[in-house]
């Protein structure tokens, strides 16, 4: 999806610009390649610096409820410094890596509802626009395939997947954010477990591994919520019996008695960090941080809840349209209301 805006802060007869990424998905950690295409005005500009701004839709909860914004989680300077004659036509290649938490945006091709852009920034004479907005595609890693696929042959279905704003205490995590695969137990632990929910928090060095389960109550007790961490390597994923490694992590989760909630839980709230605040599909500008307490609600997508297996319902198409229309309605409401 491109998107050619007019330099608005220059009003008609300035520069355009087009940023365009190459089609092939890239994965966390890796490099995205395009190019930014500009086309000079009716006069010529001095172009100050043209940046890319990796741009999330982020989930937040706050009283009242759930909200949602962008969340910007990377900048970068591809180029500047040059004057664009009228009507002059240049493309400028670029290549820039991500971040390794990069959120994974679809499985073997389907998407899982999470949405990311590249947001292009042109500064012409001292006046700043954002320029397009580009849909970001992201793939697994190995290791976080290796995962999803095991889960999928021990018998999980995949429910959802969203981005939640706020930090996982005691972990690595550098974004300001973390994604959250919500699982449907397998028949082993459905009777045990009403959800798991899943976060990959990479780095170069490995990976951590985050499960939380909604475990079920019994006739005297209520249900609460456990929650556990693991690291793995980015080596030797194929020589590994993921099956098993999941199998047990997911035992130990299961088992796990004490809520995150008491001194035996995992981690602790980190402190506060950079405020952002979201309204009805606004964009953050400061307000409340959230503690590192993972909770809440999903976004709510109708994104194949229910399925047989993990990978066998997304690779089996059972995305439901709504996600797909839903992605496409976001970024042409963006455009439309910076427009």
């Amino acid at each position: 999806m491109v998107f050619k805006r007019l330099l608005g802060a220059l009003g008609v007869g300035g520069p355009t610009v087009d940023t365009v990424l190459d089609p092939a998905p890239v994965r966390p950690g890796g490099t995205l390649t395009g190019e930014v295409r500009l086309v000079g005005g009716k006069a010529d500009f001095d172009i100050e610096h043209i940046t890319l701004e990796l741009v999330a839709r982020v989930e937040a909860e706050r009283q009242g409820g759930e909200s949602e914004g962008l969340v910007a989680f990377g900048r970068f300077t591809v180029g500047g410094g040059f004057r664009l004659a009228e009507g002059e036509q240049r493309g400028l290649p670029f290549s820039v890596t991500l971040p390794w938490e990069t959120p994974v945006t679809e499985l073997h091709g389907q998407s899982l509802g999470v949405v990311l852009g590249v947001r292009t920034e042109l500064s012409v004479a001292g006046a700043k626009d954002k320029g397009d907005l580009d849909q970001l595609h992201v793939t697994p890693l190995p290791v976080q395939e290796a995962v999803l696929e095991a889960l999928g042959r021990l018998g999980f279905g995949f429910r959802s997947a969203d981005l939640e704003y706020g930090r996982i205490g005691g972990t690595g995590q550098q974004l300001p954010f973390y994604q959250e695969i919500e699982l449907v137990p397998s028949p082993r632990y459905a009777h045990q477990v009403n959800e798991i929910e899943l976060t990959f928090l990479a780095s170069p060095g490995g990976m951590e591994v985050v499960l939380e389960a909604d475990k079920r109550g019994g006739f005297l007790s209520p249900g609460h919520d456990a929650l556990t961490r693991f690291t793995v390597s980015h080596e030797g994923t194929e020589h590994q019996d993921w099956a098993a490694t999941v199998e047990d992590w997911i035992r130990q989760l299961v088992e796990h008695q004490a809520s995150y909630g008491s001194p035996a839980g995992y981690g602790s709230p980190m402190g506060h960090d950079s405020p952002v605040a979201f309204g009805p599909g606004g964009h953050g500008h400061g307000g409340q941080h959230r503690d590192g307490h993972r909770s809440g609600p999903g976004m709510g997508t109708a994104v194949a809840a229910g399925a047989a297996g993990l990978a066998a319902g997304v690779v089996g198409g059972m995305v439901a349209d709504e996600v797909i229309d839903e992605v496409g309605d976001f970024f042409e409401g963006e455009e439309e209301e910076e427009g």
